[in-house]
């Protein structure tokens, strides 16, 4: 195969699913401030922060300062064309890379993709009104789990189809740990100290809500919603497809089948043993986020050695 195919698969499925994920990240904000009562204060900010791109925020809204409006956070997640990692930018350059390799792809994914683009482009700013969000969420999350599923049942299991595969893994688990991070920011001001603890396992919650994750949490945990339970099941779970656990297992299941690439290996290894070494007692008590920006930063790596070692070798 070609390392430009190649690239470009992997790239795909990159982004196809950081367009799901973006969603569902703005869904842990929009659900969290349905939930609350309206004496607590939720703040949008931190959102801009997860996904790292708080300096094109700045340069974007100079005066906005840390009580930003929710409009504008939405808006700059899910439409701005100056957010490399927006919704809206994520699925155009997913159909302009599929434009470039249809010839190795069903035509039923390239109707998908394109049926998510135009719709991003028609209804994106309904999305800004909060009683339509939710529904322009969902919509964009089904639209994505069906190419999703286009691509599992209808693409041979080539070495292409394992690129697909490997850019689906490590995306995935840089997402979840992003929508950890976003969740266990300083979303909520509670008013008193007993008011923390209960909105703290509330944001718990939206997080598992928004990666469809609730449902499995309780079969596997059958304990009421915690951070530390919560971190446990989305990192370190074996058997949930979100967790970053499972991603990376993944990743390392594809490998075999590809050439050989010792830093490839290296990088991924490293990123497994944090994730399988990690406490979440220790995290639920502190502040998750640096660990997830220190997984953030090796899953990078990781990307790194993957682009070095079958794109441009």
């Amino acid at each position: 195969m070609l390392s430009r195919v190649a690239d470009n698969l992997y790239w795909f499925s990159r982004y196809v699913r950081r367009a799901e994920n973006t969603a569902r990240l703005v869904g842990v904000g929009s659900t969290l401030q349905l939930d609350l009562p309206r004496s607590v204060r939720f703040t949008w900010r931190p959102m801009i922060d997860t996904v790292g791109a708080g300096e094109i925020f700045t340069s974007l809204h100079p005066e906005a300062g840390s009580d930003v409006a929710d409009v504008d956070v939405i808006r700059f997640l899910l439409l701005d064309e100056q957010n490399g990692s927006s919704l809206k930018v994520s699925l155009v350059n997913a159909r302009e890379l599929l434009r470039s390799i249809r010839d190795t792809l069903p035509q039923e994914v390239w109707e998908a993709v394109n049926d998510l683009h135009l719709y991003v482009e028609s209804s994106g700013e309904r999305a800004l009104q909060r009683r339509y969000r939710l529904d322009f969420i969902n919509r964009i999350v089904d639209g994505c789990l069906k190419v999703s599923g286009l691509l599992s049942a209808n693409v041979s299991r080539d070495i292409g189809y394992q690129f697909l595969r490997l850019g689906t893994g490590i995306e995935q688990a840089d997402m979840t740990t992003r929508i950890i991070d976003a969740g266990a920011s300083g979303l909520i001001t509670p008013s008193t100290e007993e008011d923390r603890e209960a909105f703290r396992n509330m944001q718990w919650m939206a997080v598992l809500r928004s990666l469809a994750a609730y449902q499995m949490y309780r079969r596997h945990i059958r304990q009421r919603v915690t951070g530390e339970h919560a971190l446990r099941f989305l990192l370190q779970n074996t058997e949930f497809p979100r967790s970053v656990q499972f991603c990376l297992t993944r990743a390392q299941h594809v490998l075999p089948s590809m050439p050989p690439r010792p830093a490839v290996d290296r990088h991924l290894n490293r990123v497994v043993g944090m994730i399988r070494n990690a406490d979440p007692v220790w995290l639920a008590a502190k502040n998750p986020a640096g660990f997830m920006d220190e997984v953030q930063v090796h899953l990078s790596r990781l990307h790194d050695a993957v682009v070095e070692g079958y794109f441009y070798n």
